[in-house]
């Protein structure tokens, strides 16, 4: 059966705006910590407010960049089914990525992936955040970490027979390494900061 690209857009559009929501920049700004974006890498994510040494902060940052996404999806998956939690899953993840607010320069995404990919596969995340989580006590670079665990994602997806969820998450994970382009130029330098390092 094929989809309907009515119902695909309005959810795509949907997640959109759930995902362009930027939670870091409105959380330091109720703090009285100023923009973010004048700090550290520049970026609106909760690696960047950590290095305002405000730890609370970026736990808040990671977690509404994240339920941003698992949101979009669950309340497609619940009004429209899965072709549109698929749809608001990429929708969440391009509005984080690309919010109109900001002039289209939002994050680098790797939140808002844990949490796309929690409503549509929950034990994806238990994956991700194995690799994450060793790669990131090993080397101390929460990008590269996030790198490793994005590119997992998808082979782990198709191992376990969910091969639209794998394609939809190599997009993702693609698009997750494009935005961290300059983080691997800076680990190739050895200049990229450190986790808990402040800007």
């Amino acid at each position: 059966m094929a989809p309907d690209w009515t119902q695909v857009a309005l959810w795509l559009v949907v997640g959109y705006l759930f995902g362009a929501i930027p939670f870091g920049l409105i959380l330091t700004r109720f703090a009285g910590l100023g923009d973010v974006r004048a700090i550290g890498s520049g970026n609106i994510g909760a690696t960047n407010v950590l290095r305002t040494g405000r730890k609370g902060l970026a736990a808040a940052t990671l977690l509404g960049d994240a339920l941003k996404g698992t949101a979009a999806v669950l309340l497609a998956t619940r009004l429209g089914g899965q072709e549109a939690a698929l749809a608001a899953g990429l929708g969440a993840f391009l509005g984080h990525l690309f919010p109109v607010w900001l002039g289209f320069k939002g994050g680098k995404g790797v939140a808002t992936f844990i949490g796309v990919l929690l409503g549509l596969f929950p034990l994806g995340v238990l994956i991700f955040a194995v690799v994450w989580l060793g790669l990131a006590a090993l080397l101390r670079y929460s990008s590269a970490s996030a790198l490793a665990a994005s590119a997992a994602t998808p082979a782990a997806l198709w191992a376990f027979g969910q091969g639209r969820l794998a394609v939809l998450f190599c997009v993702l994970a693609l698009l997750l390494w494009w935005k961290h382009a300059p983080n691997i130029r800076r680990l190739a330098a050895g200049t990229e900061g450190r986790i808990g390092q402040k800007g």
